[in-house]
């Protein structure tokens, strides 16, 4: 089989029975890889603008595929349209659609020449200008009703208006003034408020495109006995589409929560204990958890327990048997359940590893101190032992405990005695040398008996004095 390919420049595509992915009325043909298929030509499935398509007799018997413009038979004049379907699963889909055999069905004349679509598109370009001057027009003639869309003939000698309205309107006047305004044939369809969503779009509250305009043909009622199913609040703010109807969502899983609600006990059933009457609050109809209270109006002495621990105690009920407790001994066990990721991750996570390297910082300045305090003292020979200078505390309890130096009074003068005393274990400088500055530019200092800074002294003259 060749590769399938589509003419309306949408590129090739995978197979020959798959069509364009932004035409939600595409029909996939599952009969397209038999053989002879294609040669079966005599009906063919023509799609117009928006949701309206048709089927059309190939009495010329063009070769016609998927894709394929054609220009057909309308009354009066012809009409432009794509064909979207063709071979042995045509008439199956014209028995779906209700249409009955002795039906007047139209022909295909011919595919479109370039004369065609030029007056196809200049017909398309006046659409939104028609739309716009005919709601003027219905609101000036105080009719109760909503122009939606319009929609033009190919060879633009008809204009098919669809207009939305709660009760019967009566638009012979209208038509009289639409048909001596744009010079066309005039049709009026009315159309439901879902089927106008379909045709305008939009984004949902799920953040996706729109059901109704992307995949949904055809639209089922949806009732308020699907939400009270799933026991999701009767708020018509969240029920409601853009349409201002029930949301089509809300039919999706009535089914699933219907079968699974036929595994719990009914809600006007009472539990009773040894010491309570229980009964129903709510349930987790997925979960299959039932809560339980104490009063008919309001949540009191909650209690939550499986579906099977319920008929349990019901069970026992109808025996004549009442259990001390409505939760039975395993029920105080968390329940294992799926965690979330987000959950696995703390806020405070960066906080705890900051706490951990201030933490080791003060035990490490413990561990020094300790080492201090702790160095021998040798006796008897009248000199004290080299004790390693010890940095000066950065901490907060050292600055705190470090006397304080009277502004403007000069440090006093160290004793001689214990300089002399101590001058053997002081290092020895040089003669004549100065005390050497640090990077700043600044003398060292150190610290005298009384805690006062004061300048390092050469401690060879300190001797000789």
């Amino acid at each position: 089989m060749d590769d399938f390919k589509l003419k309306n420049g949408s590129g090739r595509l995978c197979c020959g029975g798959c069509g364009r992915q932004n035409n939600k009325l595409n029909t996939y043909d599952w009969l397209a890889d038999i053989p002879g298929n294609a040669e079966e030509q005599d009906m063919v499935e023509v799609q117009f603008k928006n949701t309206r398509k048709g089927y059309f007799k190939n009495s010329n018997g063009l070769h016609l595929e998927k894709g394929d413009i054609v220009a057909v038979e309308a009354s009066p004049g012809h009409d432009i349209g794509t064909v979207t379907l063709t071979g042995r699963l045509v008439p199956l889909q014209m028995r779906k659609a209700n249409l009955k055999p002795d039906a007047e069905i139209r022909r295909i004349y011919r595919k479109v020449k370039p004369v065609d679509m030029e007056k196809y598109e200049e017909a398309k370009s006046r659409e939104h200008d028609t739309m716009i001057r005919s709601r003027k027009i219905a609101e000036s003639l105080g009719l109760q009703m909503k122009i939606g869309d319009v929609e033009y003939q190919g060879d633009g000698n008809k204009a098919i208006f669809y207009y939305i309205a709660d009760e019967r309107v009566d638009f012979r006047q209208l038509i009289k003034v639409l048909a001596e305004t744009f010079r066309v044939r005039i049709e009026m369809k009315q159309i439901g408020a879902r089927q106008e969503a379909g045709r305008i779009g939009g984004i949902g509250p799920c953040g996706r495109e729109l059901c109704c305009a992307t995949w949904m043909t055809n639209f089922v009622s949806v009732s308020t006995s699907a939400a009270r199913f799933q026991d999701i609040s009767l708020n018509p703010q969240k029920l409601a589409g853009q349409c201002a109807k029930l949301k089509c969502c809300l039919n999706y899983e009535v089914d699933a929560y219907v079968e699974c609600q036929k595994r719990l006990p009914s809600k006007e059933i009472t539990l009773e204990t040894l010491d309570n009457m229980y009964y129903y609050f709510k349930a987790d109809i997925l979960k299959g958890t039932i809560t339980y209270s104490t009063d008919k109006s309001f949540l009191a002495n909650e209690v939550t327990i499986s579906a099977r621990r319920a008929f349990e105690v019901l069970n026992m009920n109808k025996r004549g048997e009442k259990p001390e407790k409505l939760d039975d001994e395993f029920s105080g066990r968390e329940s294992q359940r799926s965690k979330d990721l987000l959950e696995q991750e703390s806020l405070t996570r960066f906080d705890k590893t900051k706490g951990g390297k201030n933490r080791k910082k003060k035990q490490k300045g413990q561990a020094s101190q300790n080492n201090a305090s702790a160095a021998p003292v040798e006796a008897g020979n009248g000199q004290t032992p080299d004790v390693p200078k010890e940095k000066e505390n950065k901490g907060p309890q050292g600055r705190n405990n470090r006397p304080q130096r009277p502004k403007g009074n000069p440090a006093p003068a160290a004793p001689q005695a214990p300089a002399a005393e101590n001058a053997g274990n002081a290092p020895q400088a040089k003669a004549g040398q100065e005390p050497r500055p640090n990077r700043n530019g600044r003398r060292n200092f150190r610290r005298n008996n009384e805690g006062n800074k004061r300048p390092e002294r050469n401690t060879n003259t300190d001797v000789q004095a």
